[in-house]
């Protein structure tokens, strides 16, 4: 089932909704459903199992929550949870929660959220008392069904939700130690970004004849801009921090996350761009959920307005103010891309989404473009002279807007005093110019950033038996590995991805470049689990068998 917007929009009502929650969205200011609200609440209403691919920012929450509030609100009082709904992160536990809570205020619906990094005290006697509705991360979920204090035998419905980010966090074996403890008549629901074949077979063991739902954002009418602009800059990897705030000043975002490949690199560049001068907060895995809430509240609170961070840092995260994504580093995986540019253009509101390619990674930028389906505009970095330009036009707006706004009559008599020895054109030009200053428009001579063209990187081909290793640069904070098996093994990018986030603590997302050549493979990690990944795969077998690993400057050439 495809999405098409109806001509007259449906209202909630229109989805014969129990009063109470057409209550609480009036309430909350919800007018109509979205595309995927539209499409998923009448089937799940009717008990069907559901597989909804949807990009986040699209509704989806609602989609399967007003469902499952409407399923509950005949319940018994059991005390056992009805419904179970899964997802990949502690913040996005607390999200959902949060939107149950408020869609079912007057339904009196019991909500749980069940996650690591809360004292596990709590949520025991929160269980005990009695919960409606529990949302979970898998692993904690299984460490209370574990103890006996999390029963399901009374399930009705199970959501998983991003089933694509559990998998690629590892939490595959959870999901299915998990659903194996729930009633076989419940109904199941799946939603995820992307459709990998990993989520097809878990949809084919455990959802009964679904109704499958394609979404992608909604579209926008002819002649209006996407929600979400794609812009690409080609930037030699020296020049990238420069590049990164050429482009921030340029863009003057409300609020933007960028996105890195490592923790080393996002504390390295979080320096370099406080440095610089920007409220730049840094969010990675290796920080406490403490150190995670106060950088939260620092940008929430709008006293930071730059986040840094690592694709698993940042699962689950939704920022109100966000208005740009930047991608640091070409993402390895289209899926990833994806997720991270799901988190602007939400709601309707406009978004931007910057990703920084070195010149060998343009052929990745195109592999994006084919599995999106969205173009990714390659434009030229803008130069100093656009620079000074944008923020003289930053200065005039924010002069425009004080005339407009501000209550200017205290200032007067010094004009008045200074037209008696001055042109009022000169004063004004003075005026304008502590103002520039004062905002920061007046900086020191920048240097300008090489301009490179886009090219093809060429393909890394076996030649003669030997590998041509020119043009290969590794990514800052990343390590290249050497596997003893290639394509006469028929070893693929999956099957590498695969064996090193089932066998070590690294997820998918954290995995770099990945050249596959005849009797051999190298692939990039990060530099601070090298050593890990090498001693996990000489203990393991790849496609059923055993390769040499070893860091690829230890081999001999």
């Amino acid at each position: 089932m495809t999405s098409n917007a109806a001509e007259n929009p449906t209202t909630f009502a229109d989805l014969a909704l129990r009063p109470e929650l057409l209550n609480a969205l009036a309430g909350l200011g919800y007018e109509e459903p979205t595309p995927i609200q539209r499409e998923a609440i009448p089937p799940l209403l009717e008990g069907r199992d559901l597989l909804g691919q949807a990009a986040t920012g699209t509704g989806k929450t609602a989609a399967f929550a007003l469902p499952v509030l409407q399923r509950l609100a005949g319940r018994d009082e059991v005390g056992q949870p009805m419904a179970l709904i899964l997802v990949p992160t502690r913040e996005l536990a607390g999200q959902v929660s949060e939107a149950i809570h408020r869609y079912g205020r007057d339904l009196g619906v019991r909500v749980l959220p069940i996650y690591g990094g809360q004292p596990i005290g709590r949520q025991l006697r929160a269980l005990q008392d009695g919960v409606d509705v529990v949302v979970a991360t898998p692993g904690r979920a299984l460490d209370h069904i574990a103890r006996g204090t999390l029963r399901l035998g009374s399930l009705k419905m199970v959501v998983l939700d991003e089933a694509d980010e559990m998998l690629d966090m590892g939490f595959a074996e959870d999901i299915e130690a998990i659903l194996q403890e729930t009633p076989a008549e419940r109904q199941t629901v799946l939603f995820s970004a992307t459709m990998p074949p990993r989520i097809d077979g878990i949809a084919r063991r455990h959802l009964q004849d679904p109704v499958r739902i394609q979404m992608g954002r909604e579209t926008p009418a002819p002649g209006e801009a996407p929600l979400v602009r794609q812009t690409a800059y080609v930037v030699p990897r020296p020049h990238k921090p420069a590049a990164l705030g050429r482009v921030l000043d340029v863009e003057a975002p409300t609020a933007a996350i960028v996105f890195c490949r490592t923790r080393e690199e996002v504390d390295r560049l979080t320096e370099t761009m406080t440095g610089r001068g920007y409220r730049a907060e840094a969010l990675h895995g290796g920080m406490s959920q403490e150190q995670r809430d106060r950088v939260m509240g620092r940008l929430r609170g709008g006293t930071a307005d730059l986040l840094i961070a690592t694709d698993v840092a940042a699962r689950g995260l939704d920022i109100e103010q966000l208005t740009h994504v930047v991608n640091y580093d070409v993402p390895s995986a289209p899926e990833s891309y994806v997720h991270r540019i799901g988190r602007v253009g939400r709601a309707g509101r406009e978004g931007v989404a910057i990703t920084l390619a070195e010149p060998r990674e343009h052929r990745m930028l195109k592999a994006i473009e084919r599995v999106t389906k969205q173009r990714i505009t390659v434009e030229k970095m803008p130069t100093v002279a656009d620079l000074h330009a944008r923020r003289l036009e930053l200065t005039r707006a924010a002069l425009q807007e004080s005339l407009l706004e501000d209550d200017l009559d205290r200032f007067r008599v010094v004009v008045e005093t200074l037209a008696g020895e001055f042109d009022l054109m000169e004063v004004a030009l003075a005026a304008v110019k502590l103002a520039h200053e004062a905002t920061g428009g007046a900086t020191a001579d920048e240097e300008e950033i090489p301009e490179i063209a886009p090219r093809e990187r060429r393909d890394d081909r076996e030649s003669d038996g030997r590998y041509d290793r020119r043009e290969r640069v590794t990514a800052s904070g990343m390590t290249r590995l050497f596997i003893g098996l290639g394509r006469r093994a028929g070893i693929r990018p999956q099957d590498l991805v695969g064996a090193i986030a089932g066998e070590s603590n690294l997820s998918g997302r954290e995995i770099g470049a990945i050249e596959i050549a005849d009797r051999f493979s190298l692939i990039e990690v990060p530099e601070t689990a090298a050593n890990d990944v090498i001693a996990a795969l000489r203990t393991s077998t790849i496609k059923g068998k055993k390769a040499t690993v070893r860091r690829e400057r230890d081999r001999a050439h």
